[in-house]
């Protein structure tokens, strides 16, 4: 009788494959003992794993090819809406190639065998089974059906100068609807087009004669479409139904939220409408909650600046601030730290004006001007909860400051954020809130500033030689170009014309050294601080943008633009 190969387990693959360690692997193992399930599964929901690592870690164990990307042309569309979109998005596989007597199966779970049944009995053939991320397979879902979907061009067209009617049914996926009022329809396209472009805002801007429809994506506002003046009361009256907001009242500036299920993800969208002298300006926030949380290793730390960060966060107690622009994502940089932190022996817990991100483990509170909880109230609360680390969302005021200061000498570790534009700008903000030198110089370990840039398309950069002007006002010197290539953006239809797509940080950390904490007690200027913060030395936010163009990741221009502000000194 032939010897069958004895399948290897799970765990001893993503133990291989991913940073998973023994530790977790035996947690998990315990978890299976008691509760059942499978030990990707539980690694997966305690997010010690990404869903690629499990499904690679399935492709060794099956033998089953993995798929990292399925573009627009290797869909077979016709074969895609041949089979129902619900079908397919509740059990997430996908037949996206018809090849001779088989078609090609995209699948995320190779052990769920009963839907791969029902659909080659319902195609009538052999299917050749492929894996890939769930989030993957819903795109390529959502791209074949949207060849059969209205564009918002084409139902303004249909629309003329009917009358518009606003509905109050919540679709449940807003691709899955199909009878709805015309400005529903509208409103849906916008909302898909935007979480499929990658937008974080969709602003409606009145004007005189029409309203622009811009998205905001990787940062830079783009026009995306002209609508005619009348349809401005049904799109706002459509809105404030969406946010429970008073459709009434026009005269007031009105916030809210509401969470929405686009192409598959979880959005959470929030509403701002202020009055204009020609009408409501609506901006529209999204967040995609079903995002994974980035990690240290993701948010474009240097391996230096990374070595860096692990011991700042591994501290017993001090502060430790991110500062930075509105945008600039210094929320993400607290996030990524509290999660690399988290454990079962410690207690973290957070006030933030939004909670953004439900993080597993942490104990996250939220402000509210109605009832008068405030940073500072809130942060005094925390303090009696035996905290060993404390994220403040931001330090806007003296009283908050101070008990942070408090916190971080009685033996707390504090992450907070200030808007400066620099690392030792952060020093003399403290200063002039009303905090003595003496106390930021003995709490403060560390200040990091950072921006955010636009990372160039692989698609179509294009490779160029700087000139030394450029070179110069970036702080390269032409030697260091040896072995180097630098690109520029092009745009393509992969990026909407823009060249870049998809964003990554520039950061500048400033240690309080011995150095530099003589300087805070003398109360000297923000530039004095920083000159001596570089000459024991700091790698300031354009040396590490000129690190990222050097390295290909992103262009000079988008490196001035974002730190133009340290130009004038």
């Amino acid at each position: 009788m032939p010897m069958t190969r004895k399948r290897e387990r799970i765990g001893e693959i993503l133990r291989r494959l991913s940073q998973v360690g023994e530790k977790e692997i035996e947690e998990a193992l315990d978890i299976q003992r008691e509760k059942g399930h499978r030990i990707g599964e539980i690694l997966l929901r305690s997010k010690q794993i990404k869903e690629v690592d499990m499904l690679k870690a399935l492709s060794i164990q099956f033998q089953i090819p993995f798929l990292q990307n399925l573009t627009e042309e290797e869909i077979d569309k016709a074969l895609v809406s041949s089979v129902p979109i619900s079908f397919l998005k509740r059990h997430i596989l996908l037949p996206y190639h018809r090849e001779n007597s088989s078609v090609k199966l995209a699948i995320s779970d190779p052990l769920n065998i009963s839907p791969i049944d029902d659909l080659k009995i319902f195609l009538n053939t052999d299917v050749e089974l492929f894996l890939a991320e769930s989030i993957t397979i819903l795109n390529a879902i959502n791209m074949a059906y949207e060849t059969h979907r209205e564009a918002a061009e084409q139902v303004i067209e249909d629309m003329g100068d009917e009358a518009f009617s606003v509905g109050f049914e919540e679709p449940i996926d807003l691709i899955d609807v199909v009878d709805e009022a015309p400005i529903i329809k509208l409103l849906n396209s916008l909302l898909f087009r935007a979480v499929k472009e990658r937008a974080s805002d969709i602003h409606f801007e009145p004007f005189e004669r029409d309203i622009i429809v811009r998205f905001r994506i990787d940062g830079v506002l783009h026009n995306i479409l002209t609508l005619p003046k009348r349809f401005q009361p049904s799109i706002t009256s459509r809105i404030k139904i969406m946010a429970s907001l008073n459709i009434a009242e026009k005269r007031l500036p009105q916030d809210g939220r509401m969470g929405l299920k686009i192409a598959g993800k979880d959005v959470d969208v929030r509403v701002s409408i202020i009055p204009t002298s020609f009408g409501e300006r609506v901006v529209l926030r999204l967040l995609d909650k079903s995002g994974y949380l980035l990690r240290l290793t993701d948010i474009g730390l240097s391996r230096e600046m990374q070595a860096t960060f692990n011991k700042l966060i591994r501290l017993s107690h001090g502060i430790m601030l991110v500062t930075g622009p509105t945008g600039s994502g210094k929320t993400t940089t607290l996030y990524a730290s509290l999660t690399e932190i988290n454990s079962p022996d410690k207690n973290i817990i957070t006030i933030e004006d939004p909670v953004e991100y439900q993080v597993k483990g942490i104990g996250q509170m939220q402000v509210n001007p109605k009832i008068e909880l405030t940073f500072a109230k809130g942060l005094r609360s925390i303090l009696r909860q035996d905290p060993d680390a404390i994220m403040v969302g931001e330090i806007r005021d003296l009283e908050t400051a101070e008990i942070a200061i408090q916190a971080s000498l009685t033996g707390h570790l504090v992450f907070s954020t200030l808007h400066t534009n620099d690392s030792a700008g952060a020093i003399t903000r403290l200063i002039d809130m009303g905090i003595e030198p003496f106390l930021v110089s003995s709490s403060v370990v560390a200040i990091i500033a950072q921006r955010l840039v636009r990372i160039l398309c692989p698609h179509c950069k294009k490779e160029y030689t700087p000139t030394p002007p450029e070179l110069n006002e970036l702080g390269i010197e032409s030697s260091r170009m040896d072995g180097h290539t630098v690109y520029m953006a092009v745009g393509c239809d992969k990026c909407i014309q823009t060249g870049y797509r998809g964003r990554t940080g520039i950061y500048e950390i400033l240690l309080i050294s011995d150095e530099v904490r003589n300087l805070i007690l003398q109360n000297v200027n923000s530039q004095v601080i920083k000159n001596k913060a570089i000459e024991v030395g700091m790698t300031t936010l354009r040396m590490d943008g000129a690190l990222k163009v050097l390295s290909g990741i992103t262009g000079i221009e988008e490196v001035l633009r974002v730190t133009q502000e340290d130009i004038v000194e």
